[in-house]
C-alpha cells in the first residue's frame, strides 16, 4: 500500500508498526545529509524518495530490537514425550554487520533435544529473524539464537551452526568473493555428549535438499 513519508512523498514499502513518525523523519534527514556529503543532490529525480525509502528499509532490517523470542514463540509450545533430535536445516538469514553496516547473509541450522516440550517448526525460523534483524556480528548472533531457545524451551540441549557470506569482506577491504564464515554454539547435551554433537554435525553435512 502506498504510504506518505515524513517529507510528504508517497512510496510502497513495509515498516514495522512500532516505528514512530519522528524516528522516520529524523532518519530521512540523516540520509539527505549523507547524500549531500557524497556530492549528490537529494533533489535529483532519482534520489527524491531515497531518504524515505532508506529510513523505512532500515526500520524493517532492524525490527528485531523490538522483539523477543518468548513473545514470538507464544503458545506454540506443545507437550510431547520424546527425546529424539529435531533439526531444521538451511534457514535463510539476512543481517547487517555492526562494524560497517553492510549485509551478511547465509543459512542457519538449528537442532534441539526436547525435554517434554516441542516448538512449532516455523518458530525456529522466527527466532533466527529476531536476532538477525539487528546490527550483529555472526559470532554473537549464533550464541543468542542458541541461548534464547534454551531459555524458552528448556530442552536437554541445543545446537546452532551458521554459515554466512559478509559483504564487508567481499565489497571492501580484502575483497575476497568466495569466503564463508562458519560459527557454532552448543549447549547442554550438544556440548557434553560427543555422540550428540557428532550426529548434529553429520546431519548438517550430509542432509539432502528436497
Amino acid at each position: 500500500m502506498a504510504t506518505k513519508s515524513a517529507s510528504g512523498s508517497t512510496f510502497d514499502d513495509a515498516t514495522p508498526p512500532d516505528v514512530s513518525d519522528e524516528s522516520l523523519a529524523a532518519y530521512e534527514a540523516t540520509v539527505r545529509k549523507q547524500l549531500e556529503l557524497l556530492g549528490e543532490s537529494p533533489e535529483r529525480e532519482g534520489l527524491l524518495k531515497t531518504p524515505a525509502r532508506v529510513a523505512r528499509s532500515i526500520a524493517f532490517l532492524t525490527q528485531g530490537y523490538a522483539q523477543d523470542a518468548r513473545t514470538v514463540i507464544g503458545d506454540a509450545l506443545f507437550s510431547e514425550d520424546q527425546s529424539n533430535m529435531i533439526l531444521v536445516r538451511d534457514i535463510e538469514l539476512y543481517s547487517m554487520c555492526e562494524h560497517h553496516m553492510l549485509p551478511f547473509f547465509g543459512k542457519a541450522h538449528i537442532a534441539y533435544i526436547p525435554d517434554g516440550k516441542i516448538v512449532g517448526l516455523s518458530k525456529l525460523a522466527r527466532v533466527v529473524d529476531i536476532f538477525s534483524r539487528r546490527l550483529q556480528v555472526q559470532e554473537r548472533l549464533t550464541v543468542e539464537i542458541a541461548q534464547a531457545l534454551t531459555d524458552v524451551l528448556k530442552p536437554r540441549g541445543v545446537g546452532v551452526v551458521i554459515e554466512a557470506a559478509h559483504l564487508c569482506m567481499m565489497m571492501r577491504g580484502v575483497q575476497k568473493q568466495n569466503s564463508t564464515t562458519v560459527t557454532s554454539a552448543v549447549i547442554g547435551s550438544f556440548r557434553d555428549d560427543p555422540k550428540t554433537r557428532d550426529e548434529f554435525l553429520r546431519l548438517i553435512q550430509n542432509g539432502s535438499s528436497l
